[in-house]
């Protein structure tokens, strides 16, 4: 996917999902989200933290001793920024190109699918993904190794999404939707009874 393309979908999907943060309720934005120890407000400041400016972003590295899990799980528990903040600040972040130091724009596009499911799944809220943008997402998932580590943990599978032409993998045979097979590269546990081998 070439690299206006991929903005071209973050853009839309932070404007979607900035849409959806303004109509959840105090209940819903304070229900667990599928982030351990993030609620679904946790989850919907942390996709702003994509445009954290280099030298903060350096400085909480350090702070955390370079523990970039620990380091973005406190980040956004200690954000004390408001829901709607964050859904004006997501449609703020439309058109810019910025993303987090040493990543690539994969990152924010993975980052607003993955989480966009972490909102809405404990919400019973069905959320799409763009067939184009998901298939993507899976390729570099499973080509890239920390911090999900996609192939090695699926070693001894092979994937075929029933919606796209992705299929990655050797042996038993998965076929499922492509959301279902992102969420579980991703690291969504609850993906993993899902996808069970074909029969």
């Amino acid at each position: 996917m070439d690299t206006d393309l991929i903005w071209q979908h973050i853009d839309e999907q932070r404007l979607e999902l900035a849409a959806l943060i303004e109509t959840l309720t105090p209940e819903q934005l304070a229900t667990p989200s599928l982030c351990d120890a993030w609620t679904v407000r946790d989850v919907a400041v942390h996709l702003t933290h994509s445009h954290t400016s280099p030298i903060r972003a350096m400085l909480a590295a350090c702070r955390y001793g370079f523990r970039f899990d620990t380091m973005i799980r406190e980040l956004a528990l200690r954000d004390h920024t408001s829901a709607d903040e964050a859904a004006d600040t997501l449609r703020a972040m439309v058109g810019s190109r910025r993303h987090p130091i040493g990543t690539t724009p994969m990152a924010p596009l993975l980052d607003s699918l993955l989480h966009g499911q972490d909102i809405t799944v404990p919400l019973a809220i069905d959320r799409t993904m763009p067939p184009d943008a998901a298939t993507a997402c899976a390729a570099y998932l499973w080509s890239t190794g920390f911090p999900f580590h996609a192939r090695r943990r699926n070693a001894g599978r092979r994937f075929v999404a029933t919606d796209s032409g992705f299929a990655v993998g050797e042996g038993e045979v998965v076929e499922a939707p492509i959301r279902d097979i992102v969420m579980l590269f991703g690291g969504r546990s609850g993906a993993a009874g899902v996808l069970a081998p074909s029969p």
